[in-house]
This record gives C-alpha cells, sequence and structure tokens, in this order.
C-alpha cells in the first residue's frame, strides 16, 4: 500500500486510514475529546463511527461555550478583577476557542474518513 494522503488539521495521533491499527487510533482520539463517561458506552468503543458523531456534537458545544464566555468575559469580570487579569482570562479564552477549533476540524477529518471519505491533495 502507497502512502495515504492525510489532509491539513489531521491529528498527529490518528494513524493515516488503511494502515494497521488506524480505527483504533481513532477511537482513542475521539474518546480523548469526549467526556470521560462516554469511555462507559460500549457502542461508542464499538463503532467508530458512531463515536464520531458524538464527539463532534460534544466538541461543537465546547466551542459554542467557549465563543460566549470570549464575548463576555470583560463584562462579567471587570467589577471583580484587575483589568490585566480581565485580559488574561480574555486570552485564555481566546486560546481555549482556537483550541477547540482545530478539535473541530480533526473529529471532523476523522470522522468523513471513518464513513468512507478518501482525501486527496490538491494539486
Amino acid at each position: 500500500m502507497g502512502t495515504v494522503y492525510v489532509p491539513p488539521g489531521w491529528p498527529d495521533r490518528v494513524h493515516p486510514p488503511g494502515a494497521p491499527g488506524w480505527e483504533q487510533t481513532a477511537t482513542e482520539f475521539l474518546l480523548d475529546c469526549c467526556p470521560a463517561d462516554y469511555r462507559g458506552y460500549a457502542v461508542l468503543r464499538r463503532h467508530p463511527v458512531v463515536l464520531a458523531g458524538f464527539a463532534a456534537a460534544y466538541v461543537e458545544g465546547q466551542l459554542t461555550a467557549s465563543r460566549t464566555g470570549l464575548a463576555q468575559v470583560r463584562v462579567r469580570l471587570a467589577d471583580h478583577v484587575s483589568p490585566e487579569v480581565v485580559e488574561a482570562a480574555a486570552a485564555a479564552w481566546h486560546q481555549e476557542t482556537a483550541r477547540l477549533t482545530r478539535t473541530r476540524r480533526a473529529v471532523a477529518l476523522v470522522e468523513e474518513s471513518l464513513r468512507g471519505r478518501v482525501f486527496v491533495p490538491r494539486l
């Protein structure tokens, strides 16, 4: 088997589709994107494509919450902490929103691959 192309944003720790153990690495990655309690559902551990849908919904919810936190941080904290702390909190929300945006893309790519999509490089 030749080299399999994975697009930008593919998670480093997930083997390329078709590689030995790729679905296991995908499952581990997806479970790490979810609350620990999700590990208790056999259907999610046994069916990576089902897990991918759960992970996508969970990460999207986190991203929505992070965007809300970022939008409200200055107003909610202005009367309670110094301006420097408000800015540090805003920076943390901004970093978390960026991280979750990357995670959402990675989860979507893995889900697409689990559903049979083959990625090809653009020329």
